[in-house]
């Protein structure tokens, strides 16, 4: 049996989702503290500069921990499959049972964990895997582009209008739009009303506007 893959040429979409709603969230953070710098004596679009660019080492930041954490959940993987190859049967069995999650463990029979474990050992060996593959560079790459991307609309508004306190609100409003659109994307793709999701994820992005307005922003 070959260790179990993380291998994908591109997210799942939950995973672009939950990315997309990382950077909005990131977005209504950094222009939170345009007010205070614009306060004192930074440019606006000087200020913009910096916060985008924030937000791209997180991009980086969140990719490369993605590669990290795929390299050592397949590296476990390999690691098990080694073990239940190699250890006494008992051992074996105790570790194939503890690795199996637990409503699916309930419902094994002891007959069916050592039929399992059975037909691992008797699998011709696998070669050779590698930890990083290019399909995880791949991945780490579009989580980097949907994080900065996300960010782009919410800072249009900087580059337009010159009042910064107008700016933000604008800039605001349309964090929090995207922010209900993408809710609502993600609830109905776990098959429940999108409508509970898209206002949670609006009311995370309303706090952070609330708190930004209550400290001066």
């Amino acid at each position: 049996m070959d260790a179990p893959k993380r291998t994908r040429s591109v997210l799942d979409p939950i995973d672009r989702m939950s990315e997309i709603i990382f950077g909005l969230l990131m977005a209504l953070s950094f222009t939170g503290t345009m007010s205070a710098s614009v306060a004192a004596g930074d440019k606006v679009g000087g200020v913009l500069v910096a916060a985008l660019g924030c937000n791209v080492a997180w991009g980086i930041v969140d990719g490369v921990m993605f590669v990290l954490a795929t390299a050592a959940e397949r590296a476990r993987h390999l690691h098990l499959v080694k073990f239940l190859r190699s250890s006494p049967l008992p051992e074996a069995r105790r570790i194939l049972v503890e690795s199996i999650p637990g409503k699916l463990a309930s419902v094994f029979a002891e007959a069916e964990s050592d039929a399992l474990l059975a037909r691992i050992r008797a699998a011709p060996a696998a070669a050779r895997e590698r930890i990083v593959t290019l399909s995880d560079i791949k991945a780490a790459f579009l989580i980097f582009s949907l994080v900065v991307a996300s960010t782009l609309p919410p800072s249009i508004p900087f580059l337009f209008l010159d009042d910064l306190r107008t700016a933000m609100r604008v800039s605001n409003f349309i964090a929090l739009v995207m922010l209900f659109v993408i809710g609502a994307q993600l609830g109905r793709y776990m098959g429940r009303s999108p409508w509970p999701t898209a206002f949670a994820m609006t009311a995370i992005g309303a706090v952070l506007v609330a708190v930004t307005i209550a400290f001066g922003g």
